[in-house]
């Protein structure tokens, strides 16, 4: 297990766009898929996005359209660039190794083994 540490919350504005960082503390970044997470107070967590080995990319049907997830290895850092924000996007965000499906009719993103770290806070208001 390794220390994954999450930045780049904040408070934005209904249509704005943020760009989350992953990063890991000590140690590289595992070549395992990695996943974006979140989870808004009184709900469960909620994948949300999910970078393969192979650089594929899997979203949640709720937000694909306004997400992009994107690996740089030379940075050590997996990134998750969000666009269009909405009040509903408020959540802690984590980053974690994860088990990433697609189907014709739903894409699936798992937490793997994960050691939570803080999170980094996205609060969207007007």
């Amino acid at each position: 297990q390794v220390q994954f540490v999450e930045s780049g919350g904040g408070l934005v504005q209904p249509g704005r766009s943020l760009r989350l960082s992953c990063t890991t503390s000590g140690t590289t970044l595992p070549n395992d898929p990695i996943g974006w997470f979140r989870q808004a107070p009184g709900k469960t967590r909620e994948g949300v996005a999910c970078i393969g080995r192979s650089g594929t990319t899997f979203y949640s049907a709720t937000v694909q359209d306004r997400l992009a997830i994107s690996r740089d290895s030379a940075r050590n850092a997996v990134y998750l660039q969000m666009y269009n924000l909405k009040p509903e996007d408020t959540a802690l965000y984590y980053c974690a190794p994860a088990r990433c499906f697609k189907t014709d009719l739903a894409t699936t993103i798992f937490p793997n083994d994960a050691s939570w770290g803080q999170g980094t806070q996205v609060t969207v208001f007007s």
